[in-house]
This record gives C-alpha cells, sequence and structure tokens, in this order.
C-alpha cells in the first residue's frame, strides 16, 4: 500500500506538468512499474500534455518502450495511474484497450473517471481481460488535483472562483465615470503575477458591464505561461463599444445580453465544455454571484491604504467591495492579506 502511495503520489506531480494546457481534460500522470526479486524498477513516465493529444498511459508506454528496446515483460508491471484509463474513442484512442494489449499485469488507480463516457468501464473492460485493478489510492488527492473536470461533470456546471482586491477600509476602486481616469491600483507585481497564474489555471474570465467599459481590460495571460483564457462579460443594453480590448483577437469572447442569470450562464457555460471561470469583478457581479450560493472559491486580497474620507459619503469616495463574510486566516504577501475561502 505504501509504495502504491509513493508511485500514485509521483503520477500527481507529472500530472501537474499539463496544467496549463490540457483544459478541458483532466490532469493525468501514469507510471510503469516493473516488480524484481531486487525491487522496483520504474521502466517509464508519461502525462496528459495537452489537449486533443495522446493521454497519459500512451506517453509512459512509449517513454519505456523508447528507454528499454530490448522489449519489457509487461505481466511483470504495474502500471499506476492518477485517473481511470479511458474506454471511449474520443480524440485519442482508448487507453484501457492499450492496456489490455499490452497485457500489463496490474493498474493501480487513483480515482474513477467520473465522465459518464467512462464511469467505472476503463476498469471493467481491464478486468474482464484478466488484468488486476486496484481504485482508490489518494483519492482525495486525485479528485482535488482535477477539482474543476470534477465539478464539470458531478454538478454539470463550471467550478467557480470569485477574486478581488480591497483597500484596508473595504474598497475595490475609487468612485468614477468613464471620464474619470484609470482604476485605483490595489494589487502588488507580486501578487497579479499570482492572478495571471490563476487566469492559467482557469479557462475563462469574467468582469460585468461596468468594469469591461471602465477598465477596457484585454483579460489575457501575459504574467504567465499558459493559454488565455475565453473572456465572458454582460452587456444587456449593448453599451459596450464594438472596439473593446474585451473583443480583440487574442482570445474568445462570450457575451451574455438577453439573459445574464447566473443559474442560465453556468448551465450555458457547462454546455460548452468549460470547465472553470475566474470571476474578476466588479462589485455588483460579484455580489450577485455571492448572493445566488453558486460559487466554490473566494480569493481576496487586501492591502493596507485606504481611500475613504469621513467627511464624504461613503458612496461618493469609492466602490464598495462585495460583502462577504471572511472564516479563514490570510497569509500575508507583499504585506498584502490574502484569503482563500472554500464554500
Amino acid at each position: 500500500m505504501e509504495s502504491a502511495k509513493l508511485y500514485i503520489s509521483r503520477c500527481l506531480q507529472l500530472a501537474r506538468l499539463g496544467e496549463y494546457y490540457v483544459a478541458p481534460n483532466p490532469m493525468v500522470g501514469a507510471v510503469l512499474v516493473h516488480h524484481t526479486t531486487n525491487g522496483d524498477v520504474i521502466l517509464g513516465e508519461g502525462w496528459h500534455m495537452q489537449y486533443g493529444a495522446p493521454h497519459a498511459e500512451p506517453n509512459c508506454i512509449r517513454n519505456a518502450e523508447e528507454a528499454h528496446p530490448e522489449g519489457i515483460d509487461y505481466k511483470q508491471c504495474t502500471l499506476y495511474v492518477s485517473l481511470e484509463p479511458c474506454s471511449h474513442y474520443g480524440k485519442t484512442p482508448p487507453c484501457a484497450e492499450l492496456i489490455i494489449r499490452k497485457g500489463i499485469g496490474h493498474v493501480v488507480i487513483g480515482t474513477l473517471d467520473p465522465n459518464p463516457q467512462v464511469a467505472g468501464r476503463g476498469v471493467r473492460m481491464m478486468q474482464e481481460a484478466g488484468i488486476e485493478v486496484t481504485v482508490g489510492i489518494l483519492e482525495a488527492e486525485c479528485r482535488a488535483l482535477n477539482k474543476r473536470f470534477f465539478c464539470l461533470q458531478e454538478q454539470h456546471r463550471p467550478y467557480v472562483i470569485l477574486k478581488w482586491a480591497e483597500t484596508a477600509d473595504g474598497y475595490i476602486d475609487k468612485q468614477r465615470g468613464a471620464e474619470l481616469g484609470s482604476p485605483l491600483v490595489i494589487s502588488t507585481p507580486l501578487i497579479k503575477l499570482l492572478v495571471h497564474q490563476q487566469r492559467a489555471q482557469n479557462m475563462a474570465i469574467m468582469v460585468g458591464t461596468r468594469t469591461a467599459l471602465l477598465d477596457n481590460p484585454r483579460l489575457l495571460t501575459t504574467r504567465w505561461s499558459g493559454r488565455h483564457p475565453i473572456r465572458i462579460t454582460l452587456d444587456r443594453h449593448g453599451i459596450l463599444p464594438a472596439d473593446s480590448k474585451i473583443f480583440s483577437d487574442d482570445a474568445p469572447t462570450i457575451v451574455y445580453r438577453d439573459n445574464t442569470n447566473w443559474s442560465f450562464i453556468l448551465c450555458d457555460l457547462a454546455a460548452r465544455n468549460i470547465h472553470s471561470v475566474l470571476v474578476e469583478g466588479g462589485s455588483m457581479l460579484l455580489q450577485h454571484i455571492i448572493d445566488s450560493g453558486i460559487y466554490d472559491e473566494v480569493h481576496i486580497e487586501v492591502s493596507d491604504q485606504s481611500i475613504g474620507s469621513s467627511s464624504e459619503p461613503s458612496h461618493l469616495v469609492g466602490v464598495k467591495a462585495p460583502h462577504y463574510i471572511r472564516t479563514t486566516q490570510p497569509k500575508r504577501v507583499d504585506n498584502h492579506l490574502l484569503y482563500i475561502e472554500k464554500h
């Protein structure tokens, strides 16, 4: 059992190498081990590198065969894989069929695949072919790695992360109109870098109408390796200019005009196979989602600056941050407090 945990742990490490490129597919890692009287020998490793490309299992087997051209006694091998091998034809052939064809003696799986096209079928195919199969090694860790994929498959909606930065006195921006200049700068360069990492980790990024209009953001991943997220915004009244940066050719953009209900948006995104959305603002959109109760995480950055004034009403000073009761202890980054809350 301990050796199985060790190899599945290695699978999780390998799986993360594809983190920014495999969505909406899950991250998966695989390790092929030959058991001998003198101990175990790792013959090959692999991971799912890119959406539409070969999965972890064939990459692992190819790696092993390239390293051992003299041949491999697969019957004496165990394949460790963090997620159940697929059993259907998609963009690639079924991994379960490859495992059966190679005659691998034992397969150890971190967790079953919730995709209805798999969901235990891969395990059954291999068992019916005479392969010993073990399931559920470091299952919680394997599920956590692909929380976005599991949310889409099991809850039929994207995984939702809400993110905003606020001042020490609870504002996310100064009060301004289209003619009142640039937004309030709250985040430090390091934290901005981490935000772009979040953009690379999620398939989509969303802002409300006011944010898209006043900030005119591109919403791209420019400070971190990875793909640009799909951009989402609302425009019920058709006020966003056609030359807004959110409509650039750098990434796709989805605009909701007729129906901006949060439940409808989530259903529509799920139908588009979008497994995660990072909501970056503004305050009204964030509060609407918080009030709906349909979200998974909240990330709040609190700076040490203040913009409020006792001589002016708060609505004339700035835009108040969403009302959210924090329950976790923050960590300090660049003298700012970061709260990460799981809903």
